[in-house]
């Protein structure tokens, strides 16, 4: 398996996109403006979406992917999702209001689009590319994902606050290889952090010492022009696990 990071920022601005992985070349891990990365032949190769929640920066480039490549494609891209997500894109986005629904057009029989339902712990196999969801703690209903190759592991956290849940799987993973955990806020905006239910760099380190794993962490969703101090404020919170800010373009092979 390979993760190339698309996006991996709390919002935009110069080169910062929003949250998108692209999982060998036809999956994607959310589809935030990071998709916008992609050329228009790498666009086309992408067969699934895998969605941690229905906050606008995570989703937002799938009414674009599926409109620039539909008509490209010989087969419908599947979104998965809890049934709360789907629910949300169905009623918000693909409601022939804000966007086209894509899951009719060009008919109901052989629509651009398709949805389907994932749920917690239930994991989903694309030809030995195992996907599983993992608790997320979040203001709307959210996952985190699982990735495992058999020879190794990636665990995403998604947006998140304290969760007990997410480090008692990732704990069970014997063949992790890396950590991806949110930190949206800096400590002076620990209330906004709390309300919105995302990490600050104080919380990040209660909870990383839950975590029993010694792999490498990347910190992501970062506000624009908080990154440095979130950062400086990270190494100092959380120094045990030594972590590193993530960045567009990096690769990691599992």
């Amino acid at each position: 398996m390979k993760v190339r990071i698309l996006g991996c920022s709390g919002g935009i601005g110069g080169a910062l996109r929003t949250t998108s992985f692209l999982l060998d070349d036809d999956v994607l891990i959310d589809a935030g403006t990071g998709v916008g990365n992609l050329t228009l032949e790498e666009m086309c190769r992408i067969d699934h979406i895998f969605v941690t929640h229905s906050h606008l920066d995570h989703i937002a480039s799938i009414p674009l992917l599926v409109d620039s490549v539909g008509y490209l494609r010989n087969k419908p891209i599947t979104v998965h999702a809890i049934a709360e997500t789907l629910e949300a894109l169905q009623k918000h986005i693909f409601n022939a209001v804000i966007w086209p629904d894509f899951a009719r057009i060009p008919s109901p029989e052989s629509p651009y689009l398709r949805y389907e339902t994932i749920a917690m712990g239930n994991t989903v196999d694309l030809a030995g590319r195992k996907i599983t969801p993992l608790p997320a703690n979040h203001t709307v209903p959210a996952v985190g994902y699982h990735l495992d190759s058999g020879a190794g592991s990636l665990v995403f956290s998604g947006d998140t606050t304290t969760n007990d849940a997410l480090w008692e799987a990732a704990n069970r993973i014997a063949n992790l290889k890396y950590l991806i955990v949110e930190t949206a806020f800096s400590n002076s905006e620990l209330d906004v952090a709390i309300l919105s239910k995302h990490l600050c760099p104080s919380l990040l380190g209660e909870e990383l010492r839950k975590f029993k794993g010694g792999v490498p962490v990347y910190i992501t969703h970062l506000k624009p022009g908080e990154m440095g101090l979130i950062m400086q404020e990270v190494e100092r919170d959380a120094a045990m696990m030594k972590p590193e800010m993530l960045r567009n373009d990096q690769v990691f092979e599992f």
